[in-house]
């Protein structure tokens, strides 16, 4: 069994969003977490599945996966016949790995100094500056509907999902390329059922 363990409007609604493009059943838990403006509280028991109390957090058959690129991989590679990830020996597993480490490795970092307002070091930092890494997401998806060509993925989940947070509180400002990125990601039927779900778990 899948149990996803969650927060509403957190960084887990991209595996909530995954699991509902994947189609296969899941559990979710409720978790509070820390929150910037103070509230929330990490359980201590929840410590033992993620050490640092965040989300989102997986476990199957009993075994904590945690990292939203990891649990992505974990998931696509579990789950093949769904076509979201490309196997081992595919030649876009390469790309497929990249983008998914890009995405807290490189985007993530880039896009919090921007937000706030934090120097961009060259030479020091382990990722390029903002302006350097909207330049590199643009020429991408200028020449392609998704981060791996024509197939969407859990790529365009992961770090598609996150520049689309990031266009929404206006750290990225929009542009033609990724407002119809924006669009086709905003077309998918099982990111609605996530945003659905999101709000009842958020309700409850």
């Amino acid at each position: 069994m899948l149990t996803l363990y969650h927060a509403p409007r957190s960084r887990s609604f991209r595996i909530l969003w995954l699991l509902e493009e994947l189609g296969v059943p899941y559990d979710t838990e409720m978790v509070s977490i820390r929150r910037r403006d103070g509230s929330g509280h990490i359980a201590p028991d929840y410590i033992d599945i993620h050490p640092h109390g965040k989300v989102p957090a997986l476990v199957h058959d009993g075994v904590p996966v945690f990292e939203t690129p990891a649990i992505a991989l974990y998931l696509t590679d579990l789950y093949p016949e769904a076509g979201l990830g490309p196997v081992v020996g595919d030649p876009q597993r390469g790309p497929y790995l990249t983008w998914l480490s890009y995405s807290t490795g490189v985007f993530e970092p880039a896009m919090t100094e921007r937000a706030f307002k934090t120097p961009h070091q060259d030479g020091t930092m382990g990722w390029g500056s903002a302006d350097e890494v909207e330049q590199v997401l643009t020429r991408v998806l200028q020449s392609r509907p998704f981060f791996l060509g024509e197939h969407f993925s859990a790529v365009d989940i992961v770090l598609g999902g996150s520049l689309q947070f990031m266009m929404q509180v206006k750290v990225i400002p929009e542009n033609p390329v990724f407002s119809a990125y924006a669009e086709r990601l905003a077309a998918r039927p099982a990111m609605h059922r996530a945003l659905q779900r999101d709000g009842d778990i958020g309700e409850s």
